[in-house]
């Protein structure tokens, strides 16, 4: 089985693939200095196999090591994932 995570900047994703299959993902848009994460995605088959926090993972990583970004977790999973990863809270927009 072979997994790859992936960010797909023309679909405005980051995603995650098995197999050459799409398994997962995570959709975003930018605006201005804040990437809003606002949907995500698991397969039927494969979910809770903790597949959409990987992708989410490989996304935050990645809005990191860009720098410059702030964080918009607009989709309820991407918000339950900084609530389990309260060290990654400084990618957080702040909001007035």
């Amino acid at each position: 089985m072979t997994t790859v995570l992936v960010h797909e900047p023309d679909a405005s994703r980051y995603a995650l693939y098995i197999d050459g299959e799409l398994a997962a993902l995570a959709d975003y848009r930018v605006r201005g200095d804040t990437v809003s994460f606002n949907h995500t995605f698991t397969d039927r088959r494969r979910r809770g196999q903790g597949l959409a926090g990987q992708v989410v993972t490989f996304a935050m990583d990645d809005v990191e090591a860009s720098g410059g970004l702030a964080v918009s977790p607009d989709c309820w999973y991407v918000a339950k994932w900084f609530d389990k990863h309260p060290e990654r809270a400084n990618l957080l927009a702040v909001r007035g």
